[in-house]
Formats: C-alpha cells, sequence, structure tokens
C-alpha cells in the first residue's frame, strides 16, 4: 500500500470519526433539550405542601451568609416562604458585624412564625470558608435531612416540598433501584443589572451550561452537582468522608474511621461535588433533580469576573477530573462548527459556510429552546439582541478561557488566593508568590483575616 494511499485512508477515518464525535454531542444536546421540556415547563404543587406536620420529614435549611449580596432580602424571603409544613430555618454568619445580619433580623420580624435562628460564628476545619461558616449550623440542625441554599439564590414557594417528594421517592420503590441521596436545582441566572460580565453568566448558565447539566444527569453514568441547592440527609453525610472509595454496604451501620460529614469537607473548593460524589460513589447511591431552578441573582459582575471565575472552576476540574476536562473544547460549538465543517467538505464535499451556518442555527434553537423551559416563558424580546451578543461573545471566548485557565494551579476565591492541589483539595497560597491574586482582585471583596 503506498503513503499516499494510507494518508487518504487515515484521512477518511480522521473525518468519519469527527462526524461521529459531533453526532453524539448533538445527541446530548438533544437528550438536555429534551429533559428541560420534560421536567420544567409543568411544575405541579407537591401534596406535602397542605399535609399534616406530623405526617411529612421535618427539614433544616441552611444558608451561609456575608455581606450585601445582590437582592439579598428577596433571596432570604423566598426560603421563609416555602409551602411545607415542618421546616427550620438557620442563617449562618462568621462574623457579628456582617451586613447581612439587619436584613436577616427584619425577616424574622416579618414572619414571626416561621421557625429560624441566626447563628454567628465559624468554626475552622478547612480552608474552604463556606464550610467553616456552615459547621455550627450543620450540628446545630434539628433534622436530618438538609438545604443548604447559597444566599445568591431565590426559589420558587414550592420548591422544598417538591425536592423533599423527590429525595423520600414513591411509597413503593422500585426493586434494585438505587436510593436518592441528594437533590439538586439547575442554576438559572437572573440579571438584575446589565454589565458584560452579568450578560456573558446569563448565556453560560441558561443555554449551555443548563444543557450539558440536565443531559449528564439524565445520563447518570456519574455524579455532576453544582452547590446552589442541594437537599441530603445528615445521616448519610455522616458516613463519608471525600476519599471516593466504596463503603462495605453488606454492612448497613458501616462508617469510616476518619472524620467524616461536612468537616471531612472543609479541604475542598467544590466542596458540594465532592458530597455529591461522596455519596454516589460511598454509598453507592445516586442523585435526582426536582422541577424547580434555583434562580441565581448575578449582580455587578464585570468581563474580568466572567473571565475569572470561569478560570476557577477549570482549574478545580483540571484536578478532579482531567481527561474530561481535556475533552470540555471538543464538547464548544465553536470548535464542534470546525470539526463539522471540515469532516463533510472532505468526505461529502459540503461548502464549508453551508455547514457552519446551518450549525450555528441550530444551535442557537436548541439554547433558546432550553432557555424557555427553564425560564417558564421564552426570551423577553426587550433583550433579545443583547443576550443573542451575550450568547455569540460567550462562545467565541470559550476556547480561549480554557487555555488561559489550563496552564495553571492558582485560583482567587472570595478574595484569597489559593492553589489547587491532587483530587480538587486546595491550600493557601504562598503571599510571595501569588501573581494571580496581585494581578486581579475581586471587587467588593478585602482580604482580611477575619473575612468568611
Amino acid at each position: 500500500m503506498s503513503a499516499d494511499s494510507s494518508w487518504v485512508d487515515f484521512r477518511v477515518v480522521l473525518a468519519s470519526t469527527g462526524l461521529i464525535w459531533y453526532s453524539g454531542l448533538w445527541v446530548i444536546g438533544i437528550i438536555g433539550c429534551r429533559e428541560a421540556r420534560k421536567r420544567y415547563r409543568l411544575r405541579p404543587r407537591s401534596p406535602l405542601a397542605a399535609a399534616p406536620a406530623a405526617s411529612v420529614p421535618g427539614v433544616s435549611i441552611l444558608r451561609p451568609l456575608k455581606g450585601l449580596d445582590t437582592n439579598l432580602y428577596e433571596n432570604l424571603e423566598s426560603t421563609f416562604t416555602q409551602e411545607y409544613p415542618k421546616y427550620e430555618l438557620l442563617l449562618s454568619v462568621a462574623d457579628e458585624n456582617d451586613q447581612a445580619l439587619p436584613v436577616a433580623r427584619e425577616l424574622i420580624s416579618k414572619y414571626p412564625n416561621v421557625n429560624c435562628r441566626i447563628i454567628i460564628g465559624e468554626e475552622v476545619v478547612g480552608v474552604n470558608p463556606k464550610v467553616n461558616n456552615l459547621i455550627r449550623s450543620y450540628r446545630e440542625a434539628a433534622h436530618d435531612i438538609l438545604w443548604v441554599i447559597d444566599s445568591n439564590v431565590t426559589v420558587h414557594s414550592g420548591t422544598l416540598a417538591r425536592s423533599v417528594d423527590a429525595l423520600v421517592g414513591p411509597p413503593s420503590p422500585v426493586p434494585g433501584k438505587r436510593r436518592i441521596a441528594l437533590v439538586h436545582h439547575v442554576p438559572f441566572a437572573v440579571v438584575t443589572e446589565s454589565k458584560i460580565g452579568s450578560r456573558l453568566e446569563e448565556a453560560f448558565l441558561n443555554t449551555n451550561h443548563a444543557k450539558m447539566y440536565l443531559a449528564i444527569n439524565t445520563v447518570a453514568v456519574d455524579s455532576c452537582v453544582m452547590g446552589k441547592s442541594n437537599l441530603y440527609r445528615r445521616s448519610d453525610l455522616e458516613r463519608v468522608n471525600g476519599s471516593l472509595k466504596p463503603l462495605d454496604l453488606s454492612n448497613p451501620t458501616a462508617t469510616r474511621p476518619e472524620p467524616c460529614g461536612l468537616p471531612a469537607f472543609g479541604r475542598f473548593l467544590a466542596e458540594d461535588n465532592m458530597i455529591a460524589g461522596a455519596l454516589w460513589h460511598e454509598l453507592g447511591e445516586r442523585h435526582d433533580l426536582s422541577c424547580d431552578v434555583a434562580r441565581n441573582v448575578v449582580g455587578n459582575m464585570t468581563f474580568s469576573d466572567y473571565v475569572w471565575r470561569r478560570a476557577r472552576w477549570i482549574r478545580v476540574r483540571k484536578h478532579m477530573v482531567l481527561a474530561a476536562t481535556l475533552l470540555e473544547p471538543f464538547t464548544e460549538s465553536v470548535v464542534l462548527s470546525i470539526i463539522c465543517a471540515t469532516s463533510l467538505r472532505y468526505l461529502f464535499g459540503v461548502p464549508p459556510w453551508i455547514s457552519i451556518c446551518a450549525h450555528f442555527a441550530l444551535w442557537i434553537y436548541v439554547d433558546l429552546d432550553v432557555y424557555a423551559s427553564l425560564a417558564g416563558h421564552p426570551l423577553p424580546a426587550a433583550t433579545r439582541w443583547q443576550f443573542a451578543a451575550a450568547w455569540a461573545a460567550r462562545e467565541l471566548l470559550a476556547l480561549p478561557i480554557f487555555l488561559l485557565a489550563i496552564f495553571g494551579s492558582e485560583v482567587v476565591w472570595r478574595g484569597r488566593a489559593y492553589r489547587v492541589l491532587r483530587n480538587g483539595e486546595v491550600a493557601r497560597a504562598d503571599k510571595s508568590r501569588s501573581w494571580l491574586q496581585r494581578f486581579r482582585q475581586p471587587k467588593n471583596y478585602d482580604p482580611l483575616d477575619t473575612e468568611m
């Protein structure tokens, strides 16, 4: 066989592989779009909302607070108004002078019938400030079911009841089916200030991210969870430690000798993802999504904020799932359009401009359909062109941001610099070499030793 013939055969294989990869990504996108339509376009009221308090499991809602988040009053109020007969609300702040405290106290006065407490003071169990802030609330919670929800999130009044429905499951479970150990909610960005970074975040979270997030959780080959709003049982969490090594499930009371529970996850930056992974791999349980979204209120996010936020989580994922992270650029629309155009041109002689135009027309159509499903309405006409511009910019920026992020292991979070270690653990970065912290200090946060 001649060298020219071998080269032709190799190019055919390469082009065919490109089309197979491209088709596979479209299958994943369609799964995400279909799941969004199926799950979020109808949100029925849970029967638990009107049930007697004695007949439903109690829930402790844990909300960590730090400063005046955008829309803080409405975010917190959404948990005071949950249609559920048996819950308590624990608001955690690390500092007794925190600006969030007057807002919390005003809401407690407004809703005297809600069982709510403010817990002031952190307990340092690791480098993760959110975990440190939550430890006291975690230990003082009265109920086994915990709902951990960030302070920049607002939810529908029926979210808790529907989430407990999903966590507890049907009265007669299917034999052999794994128990639900965690219920989570898809983040949905709500823009209150029309900054470029805010618009980019909205375009990312409400389309491509949601589509892939839903598809991965529908296929459910592995854990994939964000921590904006999660429900799980403290009794389950007390049996895991983030090692991701399976427990001896033949012994239902088996535990690990190492520190377990929430304190064990203070060494991770992405503690939410690690908790979900531990429940999945160590206990052999699974996750579920309710038909609610976590409305993530995005405030004054600059372009730089957006870039470094995306870069931070790419660097964290790189140390947790390297192979999957390296494949990420080949799942983005721009790279996929090049793969498709090149393959179709070589195999079938299709002009690249035709395949590229068709690709992006279909891609944005699916993305907007996902947006409409999650929002409960189509994209508003008043923001149509702003959103389209942000969507295009987001797609074009995906590869440059990835390349910026992949060649580094230092991140800035809440005004502090960290080094990401193996398996997603983090350590405080040495100030003498923290060029990233000097290069870009996030707005509204001062690097104080007493910071959350």
